[in-house]
């Protein structure tokens, strides 16, 4: 399979491959990413280390898809306003025809083929309507295939569960049990605690109802708000009643299996992360691990079979029937700020 026929974030991380260093360099090296700026650790962390390392290879193949989106978003801002405004009436659901006659247009005014590549990966990752096209321009101009994707190893920090035979369950039970039984007996066998002679120390009397009493004042945890790209926040409500809550929904894949081809999505727990009428903006959890993900805290809590794993990319899942969301439990503020 090629880069270009891949996963979405496959072609996003390819991208930073075909774009000049130098063009990626500049572009993160104009944000603030000093530690009082608001910008979230699994995003700023990576472009910190971008800003001092220098290796643009490195950020592609290793950072959290989350950042590695980010920085694209920057650099396919200015291109992307020109595609608008070629397609005019046209840029929600262009043609392939018109989507290649933008590109040409914008090219001839002067973008580079940085640009073009940007905001093409751009609207692949985003899943914009014009996504196969772009796809399409991928594979069919020479001067836009992108180049292979070098493999690499995702670390993670959870070790695999351990087997553990039935004989030593039921062995581990049977001393739970008989610790259980021994406290049992030995809370029985207690001699009754000795009362009071009458006629003893005289009862203290009772405080009086003026006494005031000390109350220990209760500090409420604030919802940590996520960092949303300007495209997001103009489509999503980030305050919508459903933000944090955890629901089954069917998720398209990234790319077709050429073994299933008929097979195009699958029912998964998402969280929700922002909302509109029709649309949900969620982060899919996965039974396996991968760069992108990290270990989801609450899903033992949530009734969830098997350890899963939360994407960082944050997919947009169309034509939502609000009235048949199969839910499965809602975050507390620790839990989403432990996530976000």
């Amino acid at each position: 399979m090629s880069e270009s026929s891949g996963s979405a974030n496959i072609i996003v991380r390819s991208a930073f491959l075909k774009i000049d260093p130098d063009v990626t360099l500049r572009a993160v090296d104009s944000l603030d990413l000093r530690a009082h700026a608001k910008v979230s650790a699994v995003v700023g962390v990576p472009l910190r280390q971008l800003q001092q390392r220098r290796d643009v290879t490195a950020f592609a193949t290793s950072a959290p898809i989350v950042a590695v989106r980010s920085l694209l978003e920057l650099l396919a801002l200015e291109p992307l306003e020109k595609i608008i405004e070629v397609l005019g009436d046209h840029a929600e659901t262009p043609t392939f025809d018109q989507m290649a006659a933008a590109v040409d247009e914008i090219v001839a005014s002067g973008s580079t083929t940085d640009d073009v590549v940007a905001v093409l990966a751009f609207a692949v990752g985003e899943s914009f309507a014009a996504a196969p096209h772009c796809r399409r321009l991928f594979e069919e101009r020479e001067e836009l295939a992108l180049p292979e994707l070098p493999e690499f190893v995702a670390l993670t920090v959870l070790a695999p569960a351990r087997e553990v035979s039935p004989e030593i369950r039921e062995q581990r039970k049977a001393r739970r049990e008989e610790e259980k039984r021994r406290k049992k007996s030995s809370s029985q066998s207690r001699p009754p605690r000795p009362t009071k002679m009458k006629g003893g120390s005289p009862a203290r009397p009772e405080q009086s109802a003026t006494v005031p009493t000390v109350v220990t004042p209760q500090v409420t945890e604030e919802r940590r708000r996520l960092l949303f790209t300007p495209l997001e926040q103009a489509r999503f409500d980030v305050n919508h009643p459903l933000v944090g809550v955890v629901l089954v929904l069917d998720v398209p894949f990234d790319a077709q299996d050429p073994d299933l081809p008929d097979v195009t999505s699958k029912d998964r727990p998402v969280l929700v992360v922002a909302a509109s009428s029709q649309e949900l903006l969620v982060r899919p959890l996965y039974s396996n691990t991968a760069p992108s993900r990290t270990v989801f805290q609450p899903w033992r809590r949530l009734g969830l079979d098997h350890v899963s794993y939360i994407e960082d990319t944050r997919v947009v899942i169309s034509d939502v029937h609000f009235d048949a969301l199969r839910q499965i439990g809602q975050l507390t503020t620790s839990e989403w700020n432990a996530q976000s």
